[in-house]
C-alpha cells in the first residue's frame, strides 16, 4: 500500500533528525560546493534560508555574495499564503520570523519574480521523478505555478529520498534535485545522475 503524504513526512523527518549536527554540516557543505559549481555565472538566484535541520544554505549565500551574484530570498506572507521576494545583500539582517524561518525583517529590498533564473528549493521528501513534498502549506507550489520560467533545483539530504512521492495536479516537479550523493536530472521521467561529489 502506498504511503500517504502525512506518513512520508513523519518518516522523512525522523530520518533527517537521525543525522548528527556534524553529519548535517558536512553534507550541507558538500551540497553547497556542488551548487556553487552549477550556479557559476548565473544570477540573480533565489535561495531559501534554511532552518535546522534542513540543508544549511548559509555558506551558499555568503559565497554567492562574495563572488558578486545577486541573491533573492523568499519572505512568507501567511495572510495570503504566498511568497514575496527580497534581495539579500547582508545576511546579518536575517532574523527568525514566520515558521521560524530567517527573513530580512525590516530590511527588505523588493525583487521581482521575472528577475529569477534559478531557484534553490527546500525538499522535505523527494523521488527520482522530481516529485517534491514540502511541509504542506503549498507556498512554493503556488509561487512556481505562477512563474513557470523559473528553473528549479531542489535540495535535500540523500536520506530524504523515497521510492515514490504522491503528486497532485497542483504539485510542481523539480527540474533537478541535489543531495550530497549527486544530482538527479529529471528528464521525461527517466532521471540521470550527472554529478557525484568526491566527499560523501
Amino acid at each position: 500500500m502506498a504511503k500517504t503524504k502525512q506518513e512520508i513526512r513523519a518518516e522523512v523527518k525522523q530520518r533527517r533528525l537521525a543525522l548528527t549536527p556534524q553529519e548535517r554540516a558536512e553534507k550541507s557543505s558538500c551540497i553547497c560546493a556542488a551548487l556553487l559549481s552549477l550556479l557559476d555565472g548565473t544570477g540573480p538566484v533565489m535561495v531559501y534560508i534554511a532552518k535546522p535541520p534542513e540543508v544549511d544554505t548559509e555558506l551558499l549565500v555568503s559565497r554567492l555574495l562574495v563572488r558578486g551574484t545577486r541573491v533573492i530570498v523568499p519572505v512568507i506572507e501567511r495572510e495570503t499564503t504566498s511568497l514575496r521576494l527580497s534581495y539579500l545583500e547582508d545576511p546579518s539582517v536575517l532574523v527568525e520570523s514566520t515558521f521560524c524561518v530567517p527573513e530580512p525583517v525590516g530590511c527588505e529590498i523588493p525583487a521581482r519574480p521575472d528577475e529569477i533564473g534559478i531557484a534553490i528549493i527546500p525538499l522535505l521528501a523527494f523521488d527520482r521523478q522530481g516529485n517534491r513534498l514540502g511541509y504542506g502549506a503549498g507556498y512554493y507550489d503556488r509561487f512556481l505555478a505562477s512563474h513557470p520560467h523559473v528553473k528549479t533545483i531542489g535540495v535535500a539530504f540523500a536520506c530524504q529520498e523515497m521510492p515514490e512521492v504522491p503528486g497532485e495536479a497542483t504539485d510542481i516537479r523539480m527540474d533537478r534535485i541535489l543531495t550530497e550523493s549527486g544530482i538527479i536530472h529529471v528528464q521525461e521521467q527517466r532521471p540521470r545522475i550527472l554529478y557525484n561529489p568526491v566527499s560523501k
